[in-house]
């Protein structure tokens, strides 16, 4: 009944910029916290950014300074604003977001279905 969906992925080189989208749809009351996770080839599933629904951020100090995460309410989407990337940022790609549901009140973390980034020259 809700569903997660991520575009704006891609190959780039290396000190380019990127930016993804998610957009949330379906029996949503309200959001609250939503996310950014990246999982590179071996490695665990690790958070980029969040931000809560006031607009209050937090980032991974490996993207702190070069990334921004922003949402439109209204749209019930989260962007992430990619620049200056490098080779170690490749990963797929992943949104998370905190949903009241208008289905009896239900709330969980929703996921997308990840969205592939190749930073390579």
């Amino acid at each position: 009944q809700v569903q997660l969906v991520e575009s704006g992925g891609g190959l780039v080189q290396p000190g380019g910029s990127l930016r993804l989208s998610c957009a949330a749809s379906g029996s949503i009351f309200s959001i609250n916290v939503m996310a950014w996770y990246r999982q590179a080839p071996g490695k665990e599933r690790e958070l980029g950014a969040r931000i809560v629904s006031g607009g209050i951020t937090n980032y991974d100090d490996s993207v702190k300074g070069r990334f921004t995460i922003s949402r439109d309410n209204a749209k019930n989407t989260v962007y992430l604003q990619m620049n200056s990337l490098k080779p170690e940022d490749t990963a797929v790609y992943y949104c998370n977001a905190d949903i009241l549901t208008q289905y009896r009140g239900y709330r969980g973390y929703y996921w997308g279905q990840g969205t592939q980034v190749t930073v390579s020259s």
